[in-house]
Order: C-alpha cells, then structure tokens, then sequence
C-alpha cells in the first residue's frame, strides 16, 4: 500500500494543492507498519495534474487536510481512496492511525 500525504514544514499541508512535497509512505496493512518514505516535489498545481502525477507514482491512498472535488473525483476514476479532513500532524503519525482505525477525520478544508 502506498499512501501519499500533502506536506509543508514536515507536517500534513491543509491544502492539497498547494504543498511544498509530497510524503510517499509505503506500509505493509497487514502488519500495520511502516515500510519506506520518500519525499518528491509534486509538478505545478493545476486542475488534474496532481491526481494524476500520483496514480503514476503508484499511490493507492491520499490523506489531506481538504482537496476539490474534482481531484476526488479523478482520485476515484483511477481507484485511489482519498480520505479529506485529516488533522495537521506528521506523515508517519496519520499513517500509524489510518492503518490502526483510528484517524478521526473533521471537515474538507477545501471549498472547490
């Protein structure tokens, strides 16, 4: 499982769109652990670029903060489980919880 999180001073960017990096966190479900992390710097933000450019790095997961629904709907088209309105925290810490059950999810952050 490959699980991508918008990131901007290390912790979870409340914008998808607007992040400095990308965290790529590779986890085994199974086993709830945390395999391997990469950072990559995404292309520039525009409409349909990022969901794309991460279904070709092999993500099958997205944590935001918020995200349009436009990029969940792309998300969707290719498969990817996009969950919105995770909490400001460090890739690995939201991994842990997504794997465990317990990422409490608030409110898309995002209105378009």
């Amino acid at each position: 499982m490959l699980i991508a999180i918008p990131v901007a001073n290390g912790k979870l960017c409340a914008h998808f769109g607007h992040c400095e990096q990308f965290a790529l966190i590779e986890a085994d479900p199974a086993t709830k652990q945390i395999k391997s992390t990469k950072h990559l710097t995404p292309p520039p933000h525009e409409p349909g670029v990022l969901p794309r450019w991460l279904h070709e790095q092999g993500a099958n997961v997205i944590l935001a903060g918020g995200m349009g629904q436009r990029a969940q709907q792309l998300f969707a088209q290719n498969g990817v489980q996009v969950v919105v309105g995770a909490p400001v925290d460090t890739p690995e810490n939201l991994v842990i919880a997504y794997l465990d059950g317990t990422l409490v999810n608030g409110v898309n952050l995002c209105d378009h």
